[in-house]
């Protein structure tokens, strides 16, 4: 029986994870996860990633106040991905929408089809961006 996220898996110690709204389902964006973000994850209780750019944890919602309240934890069948269903508190993406997937291929071209719920100027600052 798998107990957690296999890290031993893992690409450079990092497993994808997906953030999901626990409500809508909606998709709210993808990032990493080692094993220290899991840890504090699941002790928090709110989303807590691994920066890439950064080279560093990232409590997501720590410069924004826009945070994952983690409702619920899920595996895939290989334990090499990681599914967070949480309540979001705010925009899930650093563009100021609800969902980092607000661009949909239409015809052959990429459109926008959601509202900006913050301005992103609002809420970053210029040196501290994702």
């Amino acid at each position: 029986m798998i107990k957690e996220p296999d890290f031993s898996r893992a690409i450079n110690g990092l497993l994808p994870a997906i953030a999901q709204d626990s409500q809508s389902n909606q998709v709210l964006m993808f990032a990493w996860m080692n094993e220290e973000a899991f840890r504090e994850t699941v002790a928090s209780g709110y989303a807590t990633y691994f920066s890439r750019s950064r080279n560093k944890l990232w409590r997501k919602g720590e410069e924004s106040g826009h945070r994952q309240r983690v409702i619920e934890i899920r595996v895939d069948c290989d334990a090499d991905c990681i599914l967070l269903k949480v309540e979001q508190i705010g925009a899930a993406c650093h563009e100021g929408y609800a969902s980092c997937f607000f661009r949909k291929l239409n015809n052959g071209e990429f459109t926008v089809d959601q509202q900006q719920i913050v301005n992103p100027d609002d809420v970053y600052s210029s040196a501290n961006t994702i």
